[in-house]
């Protein structure tokens, strides 16, 4: 809440709004696509990762308090159902943690912002696991 005004602030407008989203999430993937120690992670994701990277930003659009892009042009993000192809195993769930992690780090300079929007974001990656085995 902003003491002066009285009004909500969301963590979108807290991080900067579109143009963190942004960075964020293109931040995110040339991490993945980079980093040998999240080969496993990119392996399970399209050979071109434009439609993953749009799909990624506006889900976290709509999630971090901004404009709910995925869910107007997709409905619910029903996530894992809809990742359920996708073999995820423990070490494919640490890999994309390692780049989100990294990623957040180098685009949200508050500590204490990275910590709100960190832990939720690693329950989520736990649940999103279906396999007790990393795929192969």
């Amino acid at each position: 809440m902003s003491e002066q005004t009285g009004e909500t602030v969301t963590l979108y407008q807290a991080i900067g709004g579109d143009a963190a989203v942004r960075a964020l999430t293109e931040r995110f993937y040339v991490l993945m696509d980079t980093l040998p120690e999240a080969a496993r992670c990119r392996a399970i994701h399209p050979p071109d990762l434009s439609g993953s990277r749009e799909k990624l930003y506006e889900y976290l659009s709509g999630w971090l308090g901004g404009p709910p892009l995925y869910t107007d042009k997709r409905g619910h993000p029903m996530l894992r159902r809809r990742h359920f192809v996708a073999p995820i195993g423990p070490q494919e769930r640490d890999e994309w943690l390692l780049c989100f992690t990294r990623a957040l780090e180098e685009t949200v300079p508050s500590a204490e912002l990275r910590k709100i929007i960190l832990e939720p974001v690693t329950r989520l990656a736990y649940h999103m696991q279906n396999s007790e085995e990393d795929a192969p």
